[in-house]
């Protein structure tokens, strides 16, 4: 059986480029490319992929909430996070919203063929840059050990602050998120109060280090 993969990425070229490695394997068949999170979702719905390589950086819907969302309704699927940034933080919220997999954008083809093998099997797969104690933090910041790192916040958070960033008024974000204006005032309220920033110029800088915009946004 010939392993379904939905790519998503909001730049063109890397979709191109990951297409075309993906075509020499005869196991593999792209059924779909995304641009954003959102759309993201809507292959997923129709085209029933069993792989999807997922960025994090996307308008409209980043990466780890259209992961979240997606296994939701689909907990079979299979995702890995396909990320620039090896750090420690982007892993575990990777791994926290449920990707299976983790890849950098420096990758070869033998290292995107072996994580798709692998987690298509039912594997965990984390890129060799990223070491076991990664994993073991996560098991341990998931069952309650926070460990003095990142603020952790909820998906609707992390939406919330995405389209802030993308400089969205609270209507459009009402609108967006299908939410009255009074409940996104809140979130943004308790959003600042977690974070500890109370102006939007640092919540753009502090999505735009965590990795939920890119920075030509």
């Amino acid at each position: 059986m010939r392993t379904r993969i939905v790519l998503a990425d909001d730049h063109a070229l890397v979709r191109q480029g990951l297409r075309a490695l993906l075509s020499a394997v005869p196991e593999f068949e792209v059924v779909g490319e995304a641009g954003n999170g959102r759309e993201a979702l809507r292959l997923i719905r129709s085209q029933a992929p069993h792989v999807v390589l997922m960025d994090v950086a996307m308008p409209e819907l980043n990466g780890l909430d259209a992961t979240a969302h997606a296994l939701r309704e689909n907990p079979q699927l299979k995702v890995i996070i396909v990320s620039m940034h090896a750090t420690e933080a982007y892993v575990i919220e990777a791994l926290r919203a449920g990707a299976v997999g983790y890849l950098l954008k420096n990758a070869d083809a033998e290292e995107l063929e072996r994580a798709i093998r692998a987690v298509a099997r039912g594997e965990r797969y984390l890129a060799p840059s990223v070491s076991q104690h990664v994993i073991d933090r996560f098991l341990r910041v998931d069952g309650g050990d926070q460990g003095g790192g990142e603020p952790t916040l909820s998906a609707r958070q992390r939406e919330v602050l995405q389209l802030i960033a993308e400089g969205r008024s609270t209507r459009e974000i009402a609108e967006r998120l299908n939410l009255s204006v009074k409940t996104v005032e809140t979130h943004r309220a308790q959003l600042m109060q977690r974070l500890e920033i109370f102006e939007v110029a640092g919540l753009t800088r502090y999505a735009l280090r965590i990795g939920l915009i890119d920075a030509a946004i």
